[in-house]
């Protein structure tokens, strides 16, 4: 063989090696699990009809499905739904943390804190709401919100942000648990988001901006979950260590409760929002997992056409207009989307159980 035909052969192989590399690129850094609380398909396709800009649902391309029941219940509530995500386990409604015979279960945080791997929760209920409290904490029942506040300051959470402010610092024993949390090395705020050049030195930080939940979009709350998810991604990545981000778009599922489209939409779109940050960051790193779902779907939503009537009285749908309605003020038993990008996005495809989410990740990762 020629010197020039043994050069192009190694050229070749080289080029081949590469792109092997690129294609086998398949476990991510960092993980970011966003979760839009009692969102359907319906909830995410109303993105589509009344956001001003395309929805950002639509830069994914690996999508699967879900199912939610609990161990107990064909309908999910948020503790089971979100404990499920966290520790692999299927529970019963309101449980957090605990197996379905209310013994503790490990929880993503615990695990992966032992791995020097930072982690954070973001949402717009109290931080010691069901879905983020069932990363962090274990409790029999989601109504414990003040024990949960106490397992939060003494967890090895390094960042969060959101309301609960009450759960804190005026409970029924009289403890104020924002001193267990600055003793346990959190820069606390109570009064809104800084930038990180204020947190940077901070070996862990905490955001409480509300009494309870958070204010509505549509009341002024403004771009707090984007802002807070972004900020959030800034504190777990400045010393360059992998991170587990949660941030959760709570009050979709409270406009589902209220059967107030209005109200779900703007929530939706700011969730909606919140992914584009994510999907933003992901593509520039390249070494980022991002997952969006949902824990269960609320109120039954539906994209329907308009009822109208004609001149003779006659009802008749007018497919050229929607309307939202609504077939109860609960949780259903639908199944729910998941989209998925970045590094091991395609083994989120398929059909599965809500417990496989915490699979999937501990797979993809090699956390466990």
């Amino acid at each position: 063989m020629t010197p020039k035909k043994i050069l192009l052969l190694l050229a070749v192989l080289m080029l081949f090696s590469c792109n092997t590399s690129t294609k086998n690129n398949t476990t991510p850094k960092n993980v970011i699990l966003l979760i839009s609380d009692g969102t359907g398909l319906s909830q995410i396709s109303s993105a589509f009809y009344f956001k001003e800009t395309p929805s950002n649902y639509q830069r994914f391309q690996t999508i699967g499905l879900m199912k939610t029941s609990s161990s107990r219940e064909d309908i999910t509530d948020s503790a089971a739904g979100a404990t499920a995500f966290a520790a692999g386990v299927k529970s019963y409604n309101g449980a957090i943390g605990v197996a379905d015979d209310s013994t503790m279960v490990k929880n993503l945080v615990e695990i992966v804190s032992s791995k020097n791997i930072k982690t954070g929760m973001i949402a717009t209920s109290s931080i010691t709401h069901a879905t983020p409290a069932s990363f962090y904490a274990h409790v029999i029942s989601r109504d414990f919100e003040e024990e949960i506040a106490v397992q939060l300051a003494e967890s090895d959470i390094d960042f969060f942000a959101g309301g609960g402010l009450q759960f804190f610092n005026n409970r029924k024993d009289k403890q104020n648990i924002l001193n267990t949390l600055t003793s346990n090395n959190f820069y606390i705020d109570t009064i809104g988001l800084t930038t990180l050049s204020s947190i940077t030195n901070s070996k862990k930080a905490g955001y409480l901006l509300a009494k309870e939940g958070m204010d509505r979009i549509s009341e002024g709350r403004g771009n707090f979950l984007p802002k807070a998810t972004e900020l959030g991604i800034q504190f777990l990545s400045k010393d360059n260590q992998p991170f587990f981000l949660m941030s959760e778009g709570s009050q979709i599922d409270w406009g589902g409760h209220d059967n107030d489209a209005p109200y779900l939409v703007s929530e939706l779109i700011d969730f909606d929002n919140t992914i584009g940050k994510v999907l933003d960051f992901a593509e520039q790193d390249g070494n980022t997992l991002v997952i969006v779902t949902s824990d269960h779907e609320t109120g039954g939503f539906t994209l329907a056409s308009k009822k109208k009537y004609s001149t003779d009285g006659e009802e008749y749908d007018d497919y050229k207009e929607i309307e939202m309605t609504f077939s109860t003020t609960g949780h259903s038993a639908s199944l729910i989307p998941v989209f998925a990008y970045g590094p091991g996005a395609e083994e989120f495809s398929g059909i599965y159980d809500n417990t496989a989410i915490f699979d999937k990740i501990m797979k993809v990762t090699n956390w466990e």
